[in-house]
């Protein structure tokens, strides 16, 4: 049973809305946070009750850890062991979009749910200024999974988290629709020793050139044991089922062009990016999914997408959506 009973509130982020945010999160409560990446569903990473109210808004298992936003280095090191190498990466990357996954200090006050029991921490210094500002001024860590039912589709403006927590969340920052629109890249750093466990808009080849060491690659589709958030086989997905590489359409399906569509007679299409641009396919990718899901269709077609640069975060994402029956 849901117990949920607000008016959640889109809020432009101005002096007193931030404050009205600070205020929320301080009482242990839940907000819309706008990041570069996507929105998360905020809440004190070291507030065990708090965090607990995010695994009950978003349907989430708890086995699933959850990534700690920071507002850089210097409080990142308050809680997680970086070594040399993960300092050359944050150094490099922060603030963006990257999650660094470390081990847990000793007396890190990130709570032990947020991190699903593991003796790791999964830490990020988001880009967007009201992410930065918020963060500082509340001066710990901020836990902020997608703020969006666990395994659906990933919100990337603030009216995407209305539709999916607006009964769950008083107040939503709008600060626009987000520049990447892809989670972040997750690498995990033990020691000197790198591996990736999430792809993102930050690529292998730019990881392994920072860090100055060949960069492993996780199974990134093992969901017995996730090491961090994004993990699961099944997530990311629209309620209509999704068939991948797809050169056209049926009438009865929805079809998600990449550069040019197809000549054929088809029914709905959407375009991630007309000039097969990759940066732009991402930015538009949970919207599009969203877009299709409330066609109707029978299936959504999703046209092939490069699987370079960028391109392997959207395939990563896409494969975990489809359905692999069909």
């Amino acid at each position: 049973m849901d117990y949920w009973h607000f008016v959640a509130k889109i809020l432009s982020p101005y002096p007193e809305n931030i404050d009205l945010a600070l205020e929320i999160l301080r009482g242990g409560g839940s907000i819309g946070l706008p990041t570069e990446t996507v929105y998360g569903l905020a809440s004190d990473a070291t507030n065990a009750t708090a965090i607990a109210n995010i695994f009950a808004v978003k349907n989430r298992p708890q086995f699933n850890p959850l990534i700690s936003h920071v507002s850089g280095l210097e409080m990142a090191l308050e809680y997680g062991v970086f070594s040399e190498i993960a300092q050359k990466l944050a150094k490099a990357f922060w603030p963006g979009p990257l999650t660094i996954v470390v081990p847990r200090r000793a007396d890190c006050a990130i709570c032990d749910l947020a991190c699903a029991g593991l003796e790791t921490v999964a830490l990020r210094a988001p880009k967007h200024p009201a992410a930065q500002e918020i963060i500082t001024r509340f001066g710990k860590p901020i836990a902020a999974p997608s703020a969006n039912i666990s395994g659906s589709i990933s919100p990337t403006s603030a009216s995407d988290v209305l539709a999916e927590l607006g009964g769950k969340i008083e107040i939503i920052i709008d600060g626009g629709n987000c520049e990447i629109g892809l989670e972040s890249t997750v690498v995990a750093v033990i020691g000197d020793e790198v591996t990736l466990l999430r792809h993102g808009s930050v690529g292998i080849e730019e990881l392994a050139s920072v860090a100055g060491v060949e960069v492993n690659i996780a199974n990134l589709h093992d969901e017995n044991s996730p090491k961090s958030p994004g993990m699961m086989l099944r997530h990311y997905a629209p309620k209509t089922q999704v068939r991948l590489d797809a050169a056209s359409a049926s009438e009865d399906e929805v079809f998600i062009s990449f550069g040019t569509a197809p000549p054929t007679s088809i029914g709905k299409i959407i375009h991630l990016s007309p000039s097969g641009n990759l940066t732009e396919a991402a930015a538009n990718l949970y919207a599009a999914l969203r877009e299709a899901d409330k066609l109707g269709a029978k299936a959504i077609a999703i046209a092939p997408i490069p699987n370079i640069g960028i391109g392997a975060a959207i395939n990563d994402r896409l494969g975990r959506a489809s359905d692999p029956a069909i």
